[in-house]
């Protein structure tokens, strides 16, 4: 389940990919399939959500791990690797970039 909580220690991924409007599908679905059969095995793992942008050329993936060193352990597995390097010949480029702090708002019920 997606956490959005200032007093939790929790790791956000924030992946940003750069893609042709033709490839967006493709890297979307490759993504999910890659959360769905390889990263939720991975410890520490506690959720995934993919956005693609109204124009098609953005994807991000907003993933979520219960530490800094859960999310890196990740890249000594092979099939990550494998999955990762898949994702990456979808795109232009990307910006993987790791928080650790947050803060939301959300407005006060009216009812």
């Amino acid at each position: 389940m997606i956490t959005i909580d200032g007093s939790k220690d929790i790791y956000t991924l924030i992946n940003v990919f750069n893609v042709e409007p033709e490839n967006h599908l493709a890297l979307f679905e490759h993504l999910k399939e890659a959360t769905e059969q390889v990263f939720i095995k991975m410890p520490g793992y506690i959720s995934a959500n993919l956005h693609i942008s109204d124009d098609k050329k953005t994807v991000t993936n907003y993933a979520q791990w219960e530490s800094l060193e859960d999310d890196q352990k990740i890249f000594e597995n092979e099939e990550v690797q494998k999955h990762m390097k898949l994702a990456a010949s979808f795109a232009i480029d990307f910006k993987p970039v790791m928080y650790d702090q947050i803060w939301s708002h959300e407005p006060e019920s009216n009812g």
